[in-house]
């Protein structure tokens, strides 16, 4: 399942050129960042090829579902296991790979019966290419260079707080729905339970009255 996509300029096309090269930069960093859903009793993998040498880091973390964990493993074209976690609920890895080929991590929630789980992940693999052809250049950058990679430098951490609140807001809609539904189930069981009473009550009392005015009667007789 390929990571990386592309996607039409729009209104990139009316940026001036420094700005269009922050732009598509830091959108390259997030190109391989998916959210998808893993039934239950279900295993989903991915598949990404790695040249040797390549720094590359894993982040997952489950959004919705049952507990929020899941199990990751992470193995190299060798089917050597390089991450193996059970149960977590986030976590990241960092990792270079060994030789060339395709790397595969898989998240499996087979251990659930009935409850599904969104995940999402974030698989970064190498460095972000530089800014400007000449960044690695022996003469200093200019003005205007300095200031687009400072931008785009603000722009990355921009986008990772944006994706972590953006994380973090859905897991706490998440619980905060479950918890609502819990609670409805909750005062609809209260209430059929103290419309049984009530009803109980009402029969016990009527059988009561009616039980004294016969023993009345017989004695009145």
């Amino acid at each position: 399942m390929p990571l990386r996509g592309s996607r039409a300029a729009g209104p990139w096309g009316r940026l001036p050129p420094s700005l269009l090269l922050v732009a598509l930069a830091a959108w390259a960093a997030r190109a391989s960042e998916i959210t998808f859903e893993l039934p239950d009793n279900a295993k989903q993998c991915f598949y990404e090829e790695i040249a040797q040498g390549t720094k590359c880091t894993l982040e997952f973390q489950v959004i919705t579902g049952g507990h929020y964990d899941v199990d990751c493993r992470l193995e190299d074209p060798d089917g050597i296991v390089l991450y193996k976690e059970m149960k977590k609920q986030y976590d990241s890895f960092t990792f270079t790979a060994s030789r060339n080929g395709t790397y595969k991590f898989c998240f499996s929630n087979e251990f659930s019966t009935f409850t599904h789980k969104t995940v999402y992940f974030d698989f970064q693999v190498g460095e972000d290419p530089p800014l400007f052809p000449s960044e690695n250049r022996v003469t200093a950058l200019t003005q205007m260079e300095s200031a687009c990679v400072s931008i785009h430098e603000a722009l990355k951490s921009v986008i990772d707080y944006q994706t972590h609140f953006r994380l973090r807001e859905a897991q706490g809609r998440s619980r905060a729905e479950d918890l609502n539904t819990r609670v409805a189930y909750w005062s609809i069981g209260e209430a059929i339970i103290l419309l049984v009473v009530s009803i109980g009550q009402v029969f016990l009392l009527k059988s009561f009255f009616s039980d004294k005015r016969t023993t009345t009667t017989r004695v009145g007789s």
